[in-house]
């Protein structure tokens, strides 16, 4: 009996066991959900800081751009005669003048005065800018900024054909018996005391007064930028553009005045623009054709007759 209970509970077992080793589990594993299909939307960028606006062009009239210039400097500055007699301000300085109260939204004011004036000016800052041939004299800078250049002149000595065979160089100008002029508070006078310190240096208020002086034979020569110096020669043919002058900081800038940082930016900003879109190049081109007509180099009255 012992053993017939031993042999059912061995057949049971073995069943089990093969019932174990059949059954596998044919149920896949889970896999993970399905993505959602609704994308979910990236955060948001940081936006960009707005950048500041730039500060305004202060003029010490508002909406006005005042400029100091003394039109005795053809063709940087002179008065073009029309055929009726009319005397209207011209020149490629007062050309860019305009340019630069366009280019900034102003309206141009033009106050014409003698040269050293336009220092005295710029100065007291009673003009916002002075345009009248400025070379950037290290001494100016006290009480003026200087734009960056926007025409490269030169310097020259000048004198009448009749005195030309007289300075083969400028060693032959230091002469004491000479009488050498320049105009006042100008780089030409610096170059006259460097170039002739012996002579008798006569500054004078006006270009004209130089040219005058020469042909009345009150000066034997005299210092001029060369572009002014050929207009002259132009239309006085007595007067003779002898000699060249060095001069280690040839060009020309506009006095801004001093302190005016948002000011010196945009006439900076609009020289650029007018040298880039060729405007001027014109002005010079133009100013030169003009200064070879009918012109006055000097201060006019209100009826536009010359004075003095």
């Amino acid at each position: 009996m012992k053993k017939l209970i031993a042999m059912l509970l061995a057949l049971t077992l073995v069943f089990a066991l093969a019932a174990c080793g059949t059954t596998e589990t044919t149920t896949e594993p889970e896999t993970a959900a399905p993505a959602e299909t609704t994308e979910t939307a990236e955060p948001a960028a940081p936006a960009e800081p707005a950048e500041p606006e730039a500060p305004a062009i202060e003029t010490l009239t508002p909406g006005v751009l005042t400029v100091a210039t003394s039109p005795d400097f053809a063709p940087y500055e002179f008065y073009a005669v029309d055929e009726n007699g009319k005397a209207t301000l011209a020149g490629f300085e007062l050309a860019l003048a305009q340019y630069i109260a366009d280019y900034l939204g102003l309206e141009l004011e033009l106050i014409p005065m003698d040269f050293d004036g336009t220092l005295m000016e710029l100065q007291n800052k009673t003009v916002d800018l002075g345009m009248s041939g400025y070379s950037p004299k290290p001494e100016r800078e006290e009480f003026m900024d200087f734009s960056d250049i926007f025409y490269t002149g030169g310097q020259s000595f000048v004198c009448t054909q009749a005195n030309a065979d007289k300075f083969a160089s400028l060693e032959d100008t230091n002469k004491a018996e000479y009488s050498i002029g320049a105009q006042i508070g100008s780089i030409q006078v610096d170059l006259a005391k460097e170039n002739s310190p012996d002579a008798d240096i006569v500054e004078l208020t006006k270009v004209t007064d130089i040219v005058a002086e020469l042909i009345s034979g009150k000066l034997d020569g005299a210092y001029i930028e060369t572009a002014v110096a050929e207009t002259y020669a132009k239309n006085y043919p007595e007067l003779c553009v002898v000699l060249p002058v060095p001069y280690d900081a040839e060009g020309s800038v506009v006095g801004v005045y001093k302190g005016n940082e948002t000011l010196l930016k945009g006439v900076n900003e609009a020289i650029a623009a007018a040298i880039a879109d060729g405007s001027m190049a014109q002005f010079v081109a133009d100013a030169n054709e003009l200064a070879g007509g009918n012109i006055i180099e000097g201060l006019v009255d209100e009826n536009g007759q010359p004075v003095g």
